[in-house]
């Protein structure tokens, strides 16, 4: 009986060690809920928020629109083809009348011929004639210039009525479009350019609707995307 009791005893020691052992494999086998948690945690930054991560991936690659460009500086208005002036050489009144600018850019006057007028300020061609007419002409001429009607503007594109139309001092991008019948339901508002004479050569500028309009400017109203 005694060794009966024994041998229970030893079993049930044995037992309970076999229990304690085993009890720190089992709280370290909870170690792996925690690196799931992360890992799901990790996969909630990476893949969660669609809307959130799509809405980045818009912004990143968003093309920023090109914002209208400020053409150069205002310069004095320049004479070209088509503008119509009005000159006046004091004490003869044969040489006093209106003259306009040919596709050559020049004026032709009785006495001198041909005056180069493309590129000059109104007060350079006065200069000019004068320069001429004192070559044996007469006297200490004294000329003045003044622009009796501006060349006219075009309007092309996507506007109701394309074509030439006559200038208007203080005239803007604006108002030379509604001129032309306004924008068509194509018309792209934010996208219009101006074609213009710099120191005699052409450049465009993208311009805002307000912007003021010059005397032989070309503005073409580009067609929407979409």
């Amino acid at each position: 009986m005694r060794l009966r009791r024994l041998l229970v005893l030893l079993l049930a020691a044995s037992a309970l060690a076999a229990c304690a052992q085993q009890a720190p494999r089992h709280h370290a086998a909870a170690a792996p809920p925690a690196r799931l948690e992360a890992r799901s945690d990790l996969d909630a930054r990476m893949y969660g928020a669609p809307q959130r991560a799509a809405y980045a991936m818009a912004q990143a690659r968003r093309v920023v629109p090109v914002r209208a460009a400020k053409p150069v500086a205002e310069r004095p208005y320049t004479l070209d083809a088509g503008d119509k002036l009005r000159v006046v050489v004091f004490g003869q009144d044969s040489l006093s009348n209106n003259y306009i600018v040919g596709a050559d850019g020049t004026v032709t006057l009785p006495l001198i011929g041909a005056v180069r007028a493309r590129g000059l300020t109104t007060a350079q061609l006065s200069d000019a004639i004068a320069a001429k007419l004192g070559q044996g002409y007469i006297r200490d001429p004294s000329v003045a210039v003044e622009v009796e009607t501006y060349r006219p503007f075009f309007v092309l594109g996507e506007v109701t009525f394309p074509g030439q139309y006559p200038y208007v001092p203080d005239m803007t991008v604006e108002a030379a479009i509604a001129v032309a019948g306004g924008f068509t339901p194509r018309a792209a508002k934010d996208r219009v350019v101006v074609q213009r004479n710099v120191q005699g050569a052409a450049a465009r500028y993208a311009m805002p609707l307000q912007q003021p309009l010059r005397p032989g400017d070309t503005v073409t109203v580009s067609e929407r995307w979409f």
